[in-house]
């Protein structure tokens, strides 16, 4: 099968660059992507690339080349699946929070609304395509869904998880590590899994494209995420032994990441990882391994979760701590509020949670993330309901400036990694806080010894 015509219903973190990077290495082949939110689809359609809602490194640039070529965005769904010989689904698959698998299970309502469209109204056969991540069996659903209220039409459902890193998201795609693609063993399951595979042959070699079946390839993006995130909280339960013992996390971690049997990714200590995926897969698994009665497994893999959460709480209560005991009325500044440095993504950034615990003490919170907007911070902050919204503009506000956010602040603490963080005048900084001036260094990213020079009292993860 020749394949001209390509939708991704979903545009958000994985679809647009996904198919934007699609897009530009496949010239030959028409893809729209689709969403139902106007406001997020008039952005990508922005005639200023710079305003897509999406910051990526490098992906304006993609998005300015293929947009209005062979790239389109759109708010007809309908429209788009008909015309389309694949169908991708990457819309959001948020842990469940209500009923049955409540705080762990993967929320799959968008999912069956979109195989359920897929139905209504495709005319022809289609090869439906799983981006988003998606517990084991969820192909299973689909295509029980599109097989019984569908019009008679043929579909293939593939599994083609995603393994994007925000911040590289944009490399991650030109130059990936594997393409996944899991499918059905019959004859026409693998034509399929060759119809897909000869998309990203256009610019993947062969020997990194994957197929597998179906419930292999859903499991494995689970698994990748699990085992990545455990190495976080494995050194980041080691950050605090450090701490007490004298030694360095840095030092350590060095030490252990020249063993090649480990290596040296994801060993680097933090006040705790955030994002889209880790929390809510690794719960996802926790939920599944609990409904095959697995409990062992489930208590082993639920416990990178108590991990991270321990990191962040440890990590405010070391402020309030290291304050005199209190931190009421006085001015910590954050210095970063995305989850990591080169994307506007917040899902689960530690530093929500570390200012929810702070304002919980009356802190008065001042962020500067060059990225994320104050509306933005402030739905998050909101989301956690642990007070009302017109508390929390009291006690949370927003700079433009980084030096009018650490103006008169007793405290800085940073947790988003941003490069240009490390170029700062310190000096200046330090002249126009209160005294003693405090740095907690949730990223461990500074120069300790410049900024203790200057008159800091420094603190970091893990030494």
């Amino acid at each position: 099968m020749k394949i001209t015509k390509i939708c991704c219903i979903g545009a958000g973190y994985v679809g647009g660059p996904t198919m934007a990077v699609i897009a530009q290495k496949c010239p030959h082949i028409q893809v729209t992507v689709v969403d139902l939110n106007e406001e997020r689809i008039a952005a990508w359609n922005d005639n200023d690339v710079n305003n897509i809602p999406i910051y990526e490194p490098g992906l304006a640039e993609i998005v300015a080349e293929a947009r209005g070529r062979n790239l389109f965005f759109s708010t007809d769904v309908d429209q788009a699946i008909d015309d389309a010989q694949i169908v991708f689904i990457s819309v959001n698959t948020p842990t469940k929070t209500y009923g049955k698998g409540k705080g762990m299970a993967a929320d799959l309502k968008y999912i069956e609304l979109c195989a359920r469209q897929i139905a209504r109204v495709a005319k022809q056969d289609k090869i439906v395509v799983e981006k988003s991540t998606l517990p084991v069996r969820t192909a299973e659903a689909i295509k029980s869904i599109l097989d019984n209220t569908g019009n008679g039409v043929q579909f293939q459902i593939l599994s083609n998880p995603e393994f994007l890193a925000e911040g590289t998201a944009v490399q991650d795609l030109l130059s990936p590590d594997r393409i996944l693609i899991g499918g059905d063993e019959s004859a026409e399951g693998q034509e399929a899994i060759a119809a897909l595979t000869s998309v990203y042959a256009n610019w993947v070699a062969p020997e990194r494209i994957l197929s597998t079946n179906v419930w292999s390839s859903e499991l494995s993006k689970l698994t990748a995420n699990a085992f990545l995130a455990q190495r976080i909280s494995s050194i980041n339960a080691m950050s605090e032994l450090c701490e007490k013992t004298g030694a360095d996390v840095n030092e350590v971690a060095r030490a252990i990441g020249m063993d090649s049997r480990i290596g040296s990714k994801f060993l680097k200590a933090s006040v705790g990882f955030g994002g889209s995926c880790f929390q809510k897969d690794i719960l996802n698994l926790v939920y599944i391994a609990k409904s095959y009665g697995l409990n062992e497994v489930a208590d082993y893999w639920e416990q990178v979760i108590i991990m991270n959460d321990y990191q962040k709480k440890r990590f405010s209560n070391n402020i309030v701590q290291t304050l005199y005991n209190t931190v009421s009325g006085k001015k910590i500044a954050f210095l970063g509020w995305a989850f990591k440095k080169d994307t506007n993504d917040t899902r689960e950034s530690a530093a929500i949670y570390v200012a929810d615990d702070l304002i919980n003490e009356q802190a008065e919170i001042a962020v500067y993330d060059p990225k994320v907007s104050q509306d933005k911070m402030m739905t998050d902050i909101n989301y956690l309901e642990t007070r009302t919204a017109e508390q929390n503009k009291k006690y949370l506000s927003s700079f433009a400036s980084s030096y009018d956010a650490c103006k008169d602040a007793h405290a800085i603490a940073i947790l988003t990694e941003w490069d240009e963080f490390k170029s700062y005048d310190w000096q200046k900084i330090y002249d126009n806080m209160q005294k003693p001036a405090f740095v907690f260094d949730g990223r461990n990213i500074l120069n300790s010894a410049e900024l203790i020079k200057i008159g800091f009292k420094y603190q970091a993860i893990g030494s």
